[in-house]
């Protein structure tokens, strides 16, 4: 999942990039939908006269075994456009233990490594980002659900010579997730151990997501609310300025989840950040922070 901010080696000052899992919690733009089963016993002329209607047999309880495939117009991670505001196809699989232990990987198509790379005069392609996640989810009390793990962004990537700094990432994160009637939601912490998608000096950048939903209870519709900060930590090589100066930001979304049943949803957002520009751009020197809408259509197995 997604960011993103390699610096190629001859730039000297702007990060140039392209990366809404799934979404762990993403995943960012998608929503898993439910689907029941009504059984429906139909009388006529008396033929069910003495025999009482059968119940509706119950929806068949999820396997530990998930997968999903997400079409969207645009792949936003922490606002930040992963595919030049262009397509990607996305898709994953879960494993979830009724002990709390789940594992999953996750993938998507991307440009940004590619664009970074083009921009500066090289030759690097990288068109799918990898992410690879474990961690344990604990119920403490009815509604509340503490959640820790550790999550590895990979990068397949030819000609890396070409960035001063390898784009995969490992964070560790911590969330704890809340449910209030129709009020769903998580608060969540994201730390890096290494350098943050290819940003020098960065180890120990952080991210905090707040993100609320509202099922409404009408038509399968259900509101979404997203805000988080990006703190990138460190440096520039030369020491002339501070990464959190140049490349730390906020980012929000506004949307609305369908929940079609038979496993589909589809997602309208309106997403944005406060990025500077020149911080986060494309080869057309456009910022992959600006504001804009996503829609999206996932298929849950």
């Amino acid at each position: 999942m997604r960011f993103a901010s390699v610096i190629p080696q001859a730039l000297s000052f702007h990060q140039t990039l392209g990366g809404s899992m799934t979404t762990l919690y993403k995943r960012s733009a998608t929503s898993l939908s439910a689907a029941a089963i009504i059984a429906a016993c139909s009388l006529s002329s008396g033929a069910c006269a003495q025999t009482a209607p059968a119940a509706a047999p119950e929806a068949a309880a999820p396997g530990p075994f998930t997968a999903n495939v997400t079409v969207v117009n645009d792949y936003r991670y922490r606002g930040i456009s992963q595919s030049n505001f262009q397509p990607a196809i996305q898709g994953g699989f879960d494993y979830a233990h009724s002990s709390g232990f789940y594992v999953g990987n996750w993938n998507s198509s991307i440009s940004w490594i590619s664009d970074a790379a083009s921009t500066a005069g090289n030759n690097a392609s990288a068109p799918i980002e990898m992410d690879f996640y474990a961690g344990f989810k604990h119920e403490w009390s009815k509604g509340f659900a503490a959640d820790i793990g550790v999550l590895q962004y990979y990068y397949p990537t030819s000609n890396l010579s070409a960035f001063a700094t390898n784009p995969n990432t490992t964070e560790l994160y911590v969330a704890q997730n809340f449910t209030f009637d129709a009020i769903t939601g998580y608060l969540k912490f994201s730390y890096a151990v290494t350098p943050l998608f290819g940003t020098q000096n960065s180890s120990g950048s952080n991210y905090t997501d707040l993100t609320v939903n509202y099922d409404t209870g009408v038509w399968g519709l259900s509101l979404n609310g997203h805000v988080g900060y990006q703190a990138v930590a460190g440096s520039l090589a030369d020491g002339s300025a501070s990464n959190a100066s140049l490349y730390s930001y906020a980012d929000w979304k506004l949307g609305v989840t369908k929940d079609f049943g038979s496993g589909f949803a589809g997602a309208v957002a309106y997403v944005g950040t406060n990025a500077k520009n020149g911080a986060y751009m494309n080869p057309n020197a456009q910022n992959l922070g600006k504001a804009g809408f996503l829609i999206s259509l996932t298929k849950t197995f």
